[in-house]
């Protein structure tokens, strides 16, 4: 395993104590939280994110911002109503302007459209990339030293996308995708082995999508290795049970899609970077040589801190994972070059 490439200090952005009213004093690093979180989108995944982000007490502020008059107004109010209950400190508001992106720290990029029937891939990369356009551009003008999370999807295209067009360091824009394929890998191996999933532990790199790659090499169980526990043929149905994942919780719901479980991705990344917990973590990330591959994001091991990503740390690939990967690298080359004539500037 090599060491990877360092992308920032890991300086203290966050200098605000939040604590939640009568909890007992934690240690410092505990306290360390962030002035505010801005999430982009009042979806279902904007507003469950925001909701878990308040109960988490990690700032002092969270804004929803969505363009629908009333939609983060609305889950904003009802979400700080619960904090007498639930115990919670953070102040919650909504917004229909991106001017109330000023001052964030970090800022979770939900918004965008899902692929309608009748439109190509084509249609939904392009009109998704003029949303992040002019929400890049303005992070860009009111929060130029804010940590970016695209959800977004494409996410692995946008991810790249949003970092072009804001000019932020590649190490402070990075997409959650292999964090809730993760989850979903393993929830599946822990069904099939009648274990804990918190027991599971491996990695799903590639992109969110089809060509994900789940390393059943670096899975296991409690340290005891994966393909020890299930047959091949059992391996090869969860392998493909969690690329298709997000699909099945589509088709059973009928109308919407997932966003229990991306939330709870979510608010895991956000925690790594504001409690500056150093976990290594599967993400979208731009890659500068790891992994052979430059000038792209795809999911991959990272080490999530307070300056965002510290490193890409490489692993080692089967061959056979190996030529997954590089199938799922030219998955999202094949995507960029749809949005390679769009303008970036403003």
């Amino acid at each position: 395993m090599g060491s990877g490439v360092i992308r920032a200090p890991s300086v203290s952005r966050f200098g605000t104590k939040v604590m939640s009213a009568g909890a007992s004093t934690p240690p410092e690093s505990v306290m360390s939280g962030a002035r505010k979180i801005v999430v982009l989108g009042a979806g279902n995944v904007g507003g469950t994110l925001a909701q878990r982000l308040a109960e988490s007490d990690l700032a002092e502020e969270v804004v929803l911002i969505d363009i629908i008059e009333g939609l983060p107004q609305g889950k904003a109010l009802d979400i700080q109503e619960s904090a007498p209950i639930l115990g919670f400190s953070t102040r919650v508001s909504g917004s229909t302007s991106l001017d109330a992106l000023a001052g964030a720290d970090i800022v979770v990029e939900t918004a965008g459209l899902a692929r309608k029937p009748g439109m190509s891939r084509s249609d939904l990369l392009t009109k998704n990339a003029e949303i992040l356009r002019g929400h890049a551009l303005a992070v860009r003008k009111h929060a130029p030293e804010a940590i970016v999370l695209i959800v977004t999807n494409p996410v692995d295209v946008m991810t790249f996308w949003f970092r072009e067009v804001s000019g932020l360091p590649p190490g402070r824009v990075f997409g959650e995708s292999g964090t809730l394929d993760t989850a979903r890998f393993r929830t599946f191996v822990a069904q099939a082995l009648h274990v804990a999933p918190r027991d599971v532990t491996g990695f799903v790199l590639g992109t969110h999508g089809d060509t994900m790659v789940p390393l059943l090499s670096l899975t296991s169980v409690s340290g005891v290795p994966l393909t020890q526990l299930l047959k091949a043929d059992q391996l090869a149905a969860i392998v493909e049970r969690t690329k298709k994942g997000g699909g099945e919780i589509v088709e059973l719901l009928k109308m919407g899609s997932a966003f229990y479980a991306p939330s709870a991705a979510q608010a895991e990344l956000v925690r790594a970077v504001v409690l500056d917990e150093r976990r290594l973590v599967p993400v979208t990330a731009h890659l500068e040589g790891e992994f052979g591959l430059k000038g792209l994001c795809i999911g991959v091991p990272a080490i999530l801190g307070r300056s965002g990503i510290v490193r890409v740390v490489p692993v080692d690939l089967s061959p056979s994972e190996r030529t997954a990967f590089d199938a799922s690298a030219q998955a999202v080359r094949a995507d960029l070059a749809v949005l390679a004539a769009l303008p970036r500037a403003a």
